[in-house]
């Protein structure tokens, strides 16, 4: 039997990312994958191999901190030449770039990660784990399940087996060709699909029982992305392709053809029997609580197919269970980008803070701020100006600057909820955006006065006051087009008021 004090199991990117951070501080710590290589997911999808997550190499700064902010798939770490824009120039890169550089991360930095080693189970005991991978057992104090999606999520419809499962089905749109195809699911992946179906099928119909998402309206990367525009366009140029919002009833085979049978949800109550040559289902992902022991199987989010947290990253219901990368996304579901490489690298380095301290008996970082309200207000425009933690976890992870006999302590990257219920009295920094699912939004109409900054529709400054885990006072400062917010009256003015009120 092997022991270690944190064991990480996937090395996939928030597995590697973790790794890292442990390995960079010297702690005592064991990655284990089931592959023989790291970044196993990327490596199947997504399965027309074109990623979503932003790549904009030239950004008009030189500083690496403001360049991450347009670097959504790069891993955080100190070596200059280990950044993604290294290995591809391309705006929405291709997925096997990313599998090429996570394999040279995991290289270049030797972290202590096992392949070819699939953990079969994770049972909690009083001091601690037991980790069983084939005839392999090892002990830790604290597991980190890093394995990303475990499977796809299947719907409970009848004659669901009908339909090709986005995991294994045909990519050549061209083998469609003459067809009239129904796409189950209107996310990313469904639209990837219907993309590559575009120039060769009869018809194509995307269906699921709400509208759809899309992205430019609720401002999350994970909703339906602007690239798949000419779908929607051919939607609205009669083309007969559709965007169906109906729940499926049915779906069987009869003669040569699939026979699915739909009642619209905008519709009164409509029913049709529609014909299709092929059904294919793109549904999403969920994860796989197979390898968890009794008495060790996590409570699950309120969704179904990701686990359930608290503010720390930890297990709702097992202690000293952790949860990383695309898993650790229970407290920002469809909001921040906890799901996504630049979002769950910062939740990454804010969660090794908080393993050394509990596990290793390291002090939570932190440094002394100016507590006069004109200094303290150039400290914390000046955050806002670079963080690019701040900027990608918009209103979830923040600056704390906890207030305690005269002095003010400043925390890094803490997700707001964990700070307001650890610390007593505290101000908290983050950006926010403005009012979602605007009717328009190439259209709003904006209010550019500063005791009107809260109408901000851009990401912008947000500083509340906490006390006992309420919130007490809120002030907003106003957008600006190229995020740059130190103009004099906009905004230092207005926060250096609202501090001076608040110390």
């Amino acid at each position: 039997m092997q022991t270690y004090r944190y064991l990480v199991v996937g090395a996939g990117p928030g597995g590697l990312q973790l790794s890292y951070f442990l390995h960079r501080r010297g702690a005592d710590y064991v990655t284990l994958e089931r592959e023989a290589g790291p970044g196993a997911f990327f490596r199947h999808y997504p399965r027309h191999r074109r990623l979503i997550s932003l790549n904009k190499v030239h950004v008009g700064d030189d500083d690496p901190e403001i360049r991450l902010r347009w670097d959504w798939n790069s891993l955080l770490n100190d070596a200059p030449d280990l950044l993604f824009p290294a290995y591809s120039a391309e705006y929405l890169p291709s997925a096997d770039d990313l599998t090429r550089y996570l394999a040279d991360f995991a290289a270049k930095h030797a972290l202590n990660v096992r392949y070819s080693t699939p953990v079969t189970e994770i049972r909690r005991e009083e001091d601690g784990f037991v980790v069983r991978a084939g005839e392999q057992v090892y002990r830790a104090e604290c597991v980190v399940v890093a394995t990303g999606w475990g499977g796809p999520y299947v719907p409970e419809i009848p004659g669901i087996e009908h339909a090709a499962g986005y995991e294994d089905m045909e990519t050549d749109g061209a083998r469609f060709a003459g067809q009239r195809v129904l796409v189950i699911g209107k996310g990313n992946s469904a639209f990837e699909t219907a993309q590559a179906l575009l120039p060769h099928a009869d018809i194509v119909h995307l269906a699921s029982p709400h509208p759809l998402r899309l992205a430019w309206r609720s401002k999350h990367p994970g909703d339906v992305r602007g690239q798949y525009g000419a779908f929607l366009d051919s939607y609205w140029f009669k083309t007969l392709h559709a965007v169906l919002e109906c729940e499926i009833d049915r779906i069987w085979r009869e003669d040569d053809v699939f026979k699915v049978a739909i009642t619209y949800t905008l519709a009164d109550g409509e029913r049709a029997l529609l014909d299709y040559d092929a059904v294919l289902r793109c549904t999403g992902f969920t994860m796989d609580k197979g390898v968890f022991g009794e008495g060790s199987v996590p409570y699950l989010h309120e969704n179904g197919r990701i686990p359930a947290i608290r503010p720390d990253f930890q297990s709702a219901n097992v202690d000293g269970l952790y949860f990383a990368g695309t898993l650790m996304q229970g407290r920002d579901v469809k909001h921040a980008s906890s799901a996504f490489i630049d979002g769950f690298r910062y939740n990454l380095r804010t969660l090794d803070r908080l393993l050394a301290e509990r596990f290793d008996g390291a002090p939570l970082e932190h440094r002394t701020a100016p507590a006069d309200a004109g200094g303290l207000c150039a400290y914390m425009l000046d955050r806002a100006n670079w963080s690019s933690a701040l900027w990608t976890q918009f209103e979830y992870l923040c600056d704390a600057y906890v207030i305690e006999d005269g002095r003010i302590e400043h925390y890094e990257d803490l997700p707001e909820d964990y700070a307001a219920e650890r610390f007593h009295d505290l101000l908290t920094l983050t950006l926010r955006w403005g009012p979602r699912d605007q009717p328009d939004v190439f259209a709003i109409q904006r209010h550019p006065e500063p005791d009107r900054a809260e109408e901000s529709a851009f990401l912008h400054p947000v500083v509340r006051r906490w006390r006992g885990g309420a919130l007490v006072a809120e002030k907003h400062l106003l957008e600006d087009l190229q995020a740059r917010w130190r103009d004099p009256v906009r905004h230092v003015a207005p926060l250096t008021g609202f501090l001076a009120g608040q110390l």
